[in-house]
């Protein structure tokens, strides 16, 4: 299929520039970030425990305090703090035993260490922490410990694996006052001194609240263990829909980029791309509050949001980075942009349509000169895949397709930054199967959409010469048109016009029409895909922004007004 290319150029004579090719740029906006504090999951948005260990970092804090977080994300102390011990586990109210091996908590009885979920919960309630655990010091000769539960304090003594076992024990007792024998509830969240029996506290608000676990320092900011990496913050423990604990981490917006940082980039590149990383990153998150709001978290910490391994891969230079742009988002027209990024885009980003579904004003395809400069650098910046028309088959047989082996595959249509827009299968029946778009990439599990198959030939003549936008097309004659030079406004002149391209660089204006040609489904049983680039090429290349900020001294607002069109950086009131 036949596909003209289009450019929008600002011809020169030899700097001149069309009539009506710029608009006056408004001021920039402000923007006020509505929180300070944003919600990641930990370990991934879809793990939940049974039980979660923490440990105090040496130096940086000892012991825990207990309260829970309101929705405009203010923590609320109940006045509970454990300060006999810097390790602790949060599970669930059930009969649990302890693993040694995996230094966990899981349901069951047989095991040296069993924590039992049946309670003897004296029926009067406290107003305050102090007074409840004052109350529950009275009973020596067994543990005692205070439940938090919808609003009010009440005392829990002992852990027994039965009703029955708990009711002989409160008779043993003489228990003088009123008492229920009382299990928890499938929202209840169980406090224990790590490796032990021993239960510190107990939460229960329902849907309302959820358990809020914040480290007390000892000097300085506070840095907790968690899953073998150490994060800033506090740390949640939802349970909302009565099943496992999810853990989520309460962290000031600029801890949580420092958090991001040494993951999504090297913290061994160069300061300006991690700055722009920096602002990407916390724009990102900041734009995506709530994404998650039904599972109790904003983000998670994989790839499908963005990384997040807090504090363990942070170095100086990192730090640095987020420290200098701290509060600085990025803009455009006055609304946060939602910046996307990737690995590398194999020569030119794409415009947010052509991969996804909606046309975003700063997510335009622009041809990526710096790349090039790295190419041998990246790890399969050029691959190349091969199948059979067999192998195609299974591929689209296993995501639901009914079709026998491939004997075409064709790619359609490319985007005017030389991406794969469509692509097309034939099998030996004579049925086809069309993908567009991200599901041209992702059909085949490739590396990105910049590709050709069987050695396809791409090339890129501008067809149609535009001013300003689609509406303003000159054609192909660009006799009689004018531009604005040093002079004023004046006809150009016969003969080669040369324009400004949106890169910077002077090319002359070539009004052919070019295609795209080449074999695309071959003559043998053999499909080769070569194709350059690593991820979805939409907004800001990762190696791009080393590249510009390594060899070409760019700034990160250099950086980031190149990959996003029309943004800017703006710093949080």
């Amino acid at each position: 299929m036949k596909k003209i290319w289009k450019k929008c150029l600002m011809l020169s004579l030899p700097v001149l520039m069309l009539a009506g090719m710029f608009q006056a740029v408004p001021p920039a906006q402000a923007y006020t970030a509505p929180v300070s504090t944003v919600r990641v999951a930990l370990y991934n948005d879809t793990e939940t425990y049974e039980s979660a260990n923490l440990q105090n970092v040496s130096g940086a804090g000892y012991g825990y305090e207990f309260g829970y977080y309101t929705s405009d994300r203010q923590f609320v102390s109940l006045g509970a703090t454990v300060t006999s011990t810097n390790q602790i586990t949060m599970m669930l109210d059930r009969n649990m035993v302890y693993n040694s091996s995996s230094n966990s908590y899981s349901a069951g009885t047989d095991g040296s260490i069993v924590v039992g979920c049946y309670h003897i919960r004296l029926d009067s309630s406290y107003p305050d922490y102090p007074s409840a655990r004052a109350a529950a010091d009275s009973f020596s000769s067994v543990n005692a410990f205070v439940r938090y539960e919808d609003g009010s304090f009440y005392v829990c003594v002992g852990d027994y694996t039965s009703s029955a076992e708990a009711t002989a024990a409160a008779a043993g007792l003489g228990i003088a006052q009123t008492y229920t024998i009382d299990s928890g509830s499938s929202y209840t969240v169980t406090v224990v001194a790590s490796r032990t029996d021993t239960i510190l506290f107990e939460f229960d608000c329902g849907t309302a609240y959820s358990l809020a676990v914040r480290p007390i320092s000892t000097g300085g900011k506070t840095q907790t263990w968690f899953k073998k990496l150490t994060y800033y913050g506090d740390f949640v423990y939802w349970r909302n829909t009565g099943g496992n604990l999810r853990v989520i981490n309460y962290v000031n917006i600029e801890d949580y980029v420092k958090g991001v940082i040494p993951y999504e980039m090297s913290p061994s590149w160069p300061i300006e791309a991690q700055k722009a990383g920096a602002i990407t990153a916390r724009t990102y998150v900041m734009a995506n509050l709530n994404k998650h709001n039904s599972l109790g978290f904003d983000v998670c910490n994989t790839i499908d949001c963005q990384v997040y391994y807090g504090t363990n891969g942070a170095t100086s230079t990192s730090d640095s980075a987020v420290e200098e742009t701290a509060g600085q988002y990025l803009v455009c027209q006055g609304s946060l942009c939602e910046t996307y990024y990737y690995s590398s885009n194999g020569g030119a980003t794409e415009n947010s349509e052509n991969v996804w579904t909606y046309a975003i004003p700063y997510l335009r395809g622009v041809v990526d000169p710096y790349e090039a400069a790295v190419a041998d650098s990246i790890s399969s910046y050029y691959w190349t895949v091969k199948y059979t028309g067999s192998e195609l088959a299974s591929k689209l047989k296993s995501r639901g397709y009914n079709c026998s082996t491939i004997v075409s595959f064709e790619v359609v249509e490319f985007t005017e930054m030389g991406n794969v827009y469509s692509i097309r299968f034939t099998d030996s029946n004579g049925r086809t199967f069309t993908f567009s778009k991200e599901s041209a990439r992702t059909v085949l599990g490739l590396r990105s959409q910049r590709y050709t198959v069987n050695g396809q030939q791409v090339t890129t003549g501008s067809g149609s010469v535009y001013v300003n936008s689609s509406a303003g097309e000159l054609g192909t004659d660009l006799n009689g048109a004018y531009a604005v030079g040093s002079g004023g406004i004046g006809q150009l002149p016969s003969g080669d016009v040369y324009a400004i391209t949106g890169t910077g660089t002077v090319e002359k204006v070539d009004t052919t029409t070019s295609t795209s040609t080449g074999s695309a489904s071959g003559t043998s049983d053999t499909f080769v895909i070569t194709g350059s680039g690593y991820g979805h090429n939409v907004g800001m290349s990762q190696w791009g922004a080393y590249s510009m900020a390594k060899y070409y001294d760019k700034t990160c607002a250099d950086i980031l007004t190149f990959y996003y069109t029309g943004a800017e950086v703006v710093t949080s009131n």
